[in-house]
């Protein structure tokens, strides 16, 4: 069915289409969900909080640019606004204190995973790493309106990043070694 029929028909508020756009587009949101709240019921709450929002803003949406874009900013927002209720975005670390002498990543190391692992080692991260880690890396917030929508600093949205980048790394070359290590054990 045509997006634009069932972005009218959401409009209009009737049900079929509400119903319609929610299953074609609960998976993805799910996973928007999943990336910044590693507990699956409350990802699930913050779906059916996403879709409220949607259906009641949706009159908002202009038609210009993409409607999944749209409504991924929307459960970008909805998921920002619960971990700021449960005070999970409280950052304190500042860039000073941190060496930002970053190893590299050998590029192979992310060949040998799956993207599921990969989102795995994400959700891991902890709140705040986790935040500025998504909305920099996968959104494509620039530092300036990270800080503008945590509310910190830019050198400490910055530092956030770092450290995420830096346990992101470790959790990923663990999980090889972990799988190098399995496979060796079968031969």
């Amino acid at each position: 069915m045509d997006e634009l029929v069932l972005i009218a028909g959401c409009k209009r508020g009737e049900s079929w289409a509400r119903k319609e756009l929610y299953e074609l587009h609960a998976p993805a949101m799910m996973s928007v969900c999943m990336r910044y709240v590693s507990n699956k019921e409350t990802a699930k709450d913050l779906l059916q909080d996403g879709f409220i929002k949607v259906f009641t803003k949706i009159h908002t949406y202009s038609g210009t640019g993409s409607f999944k874009g749209w409504m991924r900013r929307v459960f970008v927002t909805t998921a920002l606004e619960y971990l700021r209720r449960n005070d999970a975005l409280k950052v304190s670390s500042n860039i000073d204190e941190y060496d930002d002498a970053m190893e590299n990543v050998e590029a192979s190391a992310l060949e040998q995973i799956s993207a599921d692992e990969l989102l795995a080692c994400i959700a891991e991260l902890p709140y705040g790493y986790r935040t500025v880690f998504n909305l920099f890396a996968i959104e494509g917030y620039s530092h300036s309106e990270i800080a503008g929508i945590l509310n910190i600093n830019e050198s400490t949205s910055r530092s956030q990043f770092i450290r995420a980048r830096k346990a992101l790394q470790k959790s990923v070359e663990s999980l090889i070694m972990h799988e190098n290590a399995e496979r060796q054990r079968k031969i």
